[in-house]
């Protein structure tokens, strides 16, 4: 027990220390949004989803509609049941259905792989102590940069508040350079975005999300299909 604990929390500090540079950036563009850093905390503890968050605090902002939030989130996290269905192969039995239920509030990409990756069989113990880890430093970030935002001048805030996206432009980088349907997927979105906003400013920008990213999804898998002979031989 002590040694699946020592190792989960080992493996979340890293993560925990990355998020709390990251989610420094979504605390002060929640302040930006007109959010109070207790409830800039509140949502990065409810959340713990670093794009959702990003366009939720947008929609609070302009005071858009719930059937607009429900949408943007579903679409923005729709991953994370696949990661969860995927995780569900390397579980220990011990994983029964109350804690697949409580840990599956805190799967994100980061902590998917780590979990993915491990050799041994994921316990309770150890993503717990993985998520703990990591939900700590999310949390305290968004904290910090809240608080740091409201005090710091707007320049440095502004400067500041790029963190966030500069994650986002660091995880789309290193697929798009090895797949070209990547690299054409991210293009035709950022096309279509640019498109919404200048010729379509009646648009919300999450109904904007919505569209460009189902469009630039289906413009992907009719540009470069997924051989099915090729995918079952892996």
């Amino acid at each position: 027990m002590a040694s699946e604990v020592k190792e989960g929390l080992l493996h979340g500090l890293p993560i925990g220390l990355g998020y709390l540079s990251v989610s420094f950036g979504f605390g002060i563009q929640a302040v930006r949004c007109g959010i109070s850093a207790v409830d800039a905390s509140l949502i990065s503890l409810t959340n713990i989803t670093s794009a959702g968050q990003a366009a939720g605090i947008e929609i609070i902002a302009r005071q858009g509609t719930l059937a607009e939030m429900a949408l943007v989130q579903l679409l923005i996290n729709l991953r994370y049941a696949l990661m969860g269905l995927s995780l569900s192969q390397n579980l220990d039995p011990s994983f029964g259905f109350i804690h697949r239920m409580l840990a599956s509030f805190g799967i994100t990409d980061e902590i998917f792989a780590v979990c993915s990756c491990r050799k041994k069989p994921v316990t309770p113990k150890f993503m717990y102590c993985v998520i703990l880890v990591a939900a700590v430093g999310w949390v305290s970030g968004t904290f910090l940069g809240a608080v740091l935002g409201e005090i710091l001048p707007p320049s440095v805030t502004a400067a500041l508040g790029l963190m966030l996206y500069g994650m986002f432009i660091a995880i789309i980088i290193p697929p798009a350079k090895k797949h070209r349907s990547v690299l054409a997927v991210v293009i035709i979105a950022a096309v279509l975005s640019v498109l919404c906003k200048h010729f379509l400013p009646m648009i919300t920008s999450g109904f904007a999300i919505i569209i460009c990213a189902v469009a630039a999804s289906v413009i992907g898998a009719f540009l470069y299909p997924i051989d099915e002979k090729q995918e079952a031989e892996k």
